[in-house]
């Protein structure tokens, strides 16, 4: 997301001149933030996690989106493209243009540095006030690190966490019953060196 904000609008405004452009915006709570494009790590990502998904989804009552499907977080009220969601049962939408996800089950976000503040903090919680939300998962492009934030089944505002760092590692998403392998989630991905002060 781009720090640049544009003047006021109200929620229906936004969703008109959304759909009217070609490029994509954020909204939270009356300001418009154009999104920044993906670095080549952090599209190979998305692609591969949503390529295994979707071949394991393909005959289930689920479904996985891509980052064209708009999410609508009420609480705020805030409209977001996460890189990936998904929804199992009937998917609800806000109207008949079904382009604004009400009710997605998982919700996958890419970091990249410029993000990983906001999608850590303020956005996770503007997400976690989504109650059909069960799992947050938040995906690493500079190294071998995926973060699952699920809810507690007992305690639906507290979360379990777990993070996997290693290639072999599977990522069992409860919330569809699915299981993602880190290397397949990292494949042909090249990790920049990172430069450290000597």
């Amino acid at each position: 997301m781009n720090a640049q904000r544009a003047s006021a609008y109200s929620a229906q405004d936004y969703l008109m001149y959304e759909r009217a452009g070609a490029d994509r915006h954020e909204y939270i709570a009356g300001a418009v933030y154009a999104m920044a494009g993906g670095s080549e790590q952090h599209n190979l990502i998305v692609g591969n996690v949503y390529a295994s998904l979707h071949a394991q989804l393909r005959r289930r009552q689920c479904t996985v989106y891509p980052s064209d499907m708009r999410v609508l977080i009420p609480a705020i009220p805030r409209y977001t493209y996460p890189d990936i969601s998904t929804v199992c049962g009937t998917a609800q939408f806000e109207d008949g243009r079904r382009d604004t996800l009400l009710n997605p089950s998982i919700i996958i976000e890419v970091l990249s540095p410029s993000t990983e503040k906001h999608d850590r903090g303020v956005k996770f919680k503007h997400y976690w006030s989504v109650p059909s939300i069960q799992e947050y998962i938040l995906i690493d492009q500079e190294t071998y690190r995926l973060e699952r934030f699920a809810r507690h089944p007992d305690e639906p505002q507290i979360y379990l966490f777990e993070v996997y760092t290693e290639p072999q590692d599977q990522v069992y998403l409860a919330a569809i019953d699915c299981t993602v392998l880190l290397a397949d989630i990292y494949e042909k991905v090249t990790f920049e060196p990172i430069n450290r002060a000597p």
